[in-house]
């Protein structure tokens, strides 16, 4: 039982280590599989009336193939921003105007490029692992703070609650980087 004077904020850990695996589910929608997703656009802003805007404000993203992205744009003018934003994403796809519609065809990896885009992905995973742990240490040095203040049992409890949450959270993350990898992998 928890000492009335000392409550660990397990809640505010746990939202710090659910902001850890949203940045890494966002770096991981970013990483380009062989398959067409319209999350690999969302890094991307187009400069629309002054101002850079999310591609996904702009006009509407599709997936209607595997291999194929298409975004229908709304304001005819803004096609060329668009595309321009596109090439210049990084991305290393080439879009094709049709009218308004612009239509981005997911090429092949290769290999090499899956081998790659791998290690970026485990590279993600250990930084989402070093914010998870960084919280953890936050919470163990709340701990020790209020050690003088608490008994020894609880605090060996307030310990293991936070171990157990840090735990549950890296089992997490490595579970989202073997799924990623997985994905990657896919021919």
């Amino acid at each position: 039982m928890a000492d009335e004077e000392f409550e660990l904020d397990v809640d505010d850990l746990t939202r710090r280590m659910d902001g850890a695996m949203g940045a890494l589910r966002t770096e991981f929608a970013s990483l380009r599989t062989g398959r067409a997703s319209g999350s690999m656009l969302e890094p991307i802003m187009v400069e629309a009336y002054g101002q850079r805007t999310p591609i996904n404000q702009v006009g509407t993203v599709n997936v209607p193939e595997p291999r194929m992205v298409t975004i229908n744009v709304w304001d005819k003018s803004m096609v060329g921003a668009v595309e321009k934003a596109i090439r210049e994403s990084g991305l290393g796809i080439n879009p094709q105007t049709n009218g308004t519609i612009i239509m981005l065809p997911i090429p092949e990896l290769n290999e090499e490029r899956r081998k790659e885009l791998g290690r970026v992905a485990a590279q993600y995973a250990e930084n989402a692992r070093v914010s998870v742990r960084n919280v953890r240490r936050d919470g163990m040095d709340q701990i020790k703070k209020a050690k003088s203040g608490i008994s020894e049992d609880d605090v060996k409890y307030w310990e293991s609650e936070v171990q157990d949450l840090t735990d549950k959270y890296i089992k997490a993350v490595d579970a989202a980087l073997e799924a990623k990898q997985e994905e990657i992998m896919q021919v």
